[in-house]
């Protein structure tokens, strides 16, 4: 598959499975009888409505909601640009990742005014942040774009434009 349909699809299938697991677990909340549901013995899920920016930090009102939307949406357009012009395959599915996960939370602030975090992982008494699939999303695009940048493209790099 060509790189741009490629992010697209990855873009997609992110989005998808993003809003298809909050939903999900939305619903199921209604059934819990606890507010935390052990699901592996390193994980659980919570019913967490996050209206900050990454991990909480700085909680926002009606106008934050809206900033962080467009933030979002900007992002996801000039990503989509790059994407467009990407000979890449692993540029794309990485693009396609940060895609689709700042759209699956972007829609969240969208529809609900907040994002919707419910992983919650824990090990050795250290738990980490609540966090949902776009934001693994988020992370694994920017893990992959980093490590292209710096091992991918510095191999092809010619020596001679090394020594400049």
């Amino acid at each position: 598959m060509a790189p741009l349909p490629l992010g697209i699809f990855v873009a997609l299938l992110v989005l998808l499975f993003d809003q298809g697991s909050k939903l999900a677990v939305i619903g199921w909340s209604d059934h819990w009888t606890q507010p935390v549901q052990q699901i592996l013995p390193f994980m659980d899920f919570v019913y967490l409505w996050n209206t900050g920016i990454s991990y909480g930090l700085f909680p926002q009102g009606a106008t934050g909601r809206w900033v962080l939307l467009g933030i979002k949406l900007v992002a996801s357009v000039l990503f989509a640009a790059w994407l467009a012009r990407t000979r890449s395959r692993r540029e794309a599915i990485a693009l396609g990742l940060l895609i689709g996960g700042a759209l699956g939370n972007a829609v969240d602030r969208l529809v609900y005014g907040a994002v919707f975090d419910f992983i919650s992982l824990h090990a050795f008494g250290f738990r980490w942040y609540v966090f949902n699939i776009a934001d693994v999303a988020v992370v694994v695009g920017v893990i992959v774009l980093l490590y292209d940048a710096l091992f991918t493209r510095a191999s092809k790099t010619p020596p001679s434009e090394v020594s400049r």
